[in-house]
């Protein structure tokens, strides 16, 4: 499953499709424009309940990233932690 994932994500990354933060994550989400919105082990409690209240309501997948933020930032590409990302 976590390979999936990680493969699901450089997809979407290569592909322009992928929504980094949650922030925009959640804007996205109101809209209802989203397929998949996925958070890592160590996502602020705050924020994940956030997510999860949105997808709940959107009809969103969400997944569990087996990773911290830092480890998603890496699959990412990006030189800092990711915390949500989410893809189009």
């Amino acid at each position: 499953m976590a390979k999936e994932l990680t493969e699901q994500i450089k997809d979407a990354l290569s592909g322009k499709k992928a929504i980094v933060g949650s922030k925009q994550t959640i804007k996205y989400l109101k809209l209802k424009q989203l397929k998949v919105v996925i958070v890592s082990t160590n996502c602020p409690a705050d924020i994940k309940k956030d997510i999860q209240k949105y997808t709940e309501i959107a009809g969103i997948k969400l997944e569990n990233f087996e990773g911290t933020s830092k480890q998603l930032g890496v699959i990412c590409g990006k030189p800092f932690p990711i915390a949500v990302i989410s893809i189009k």
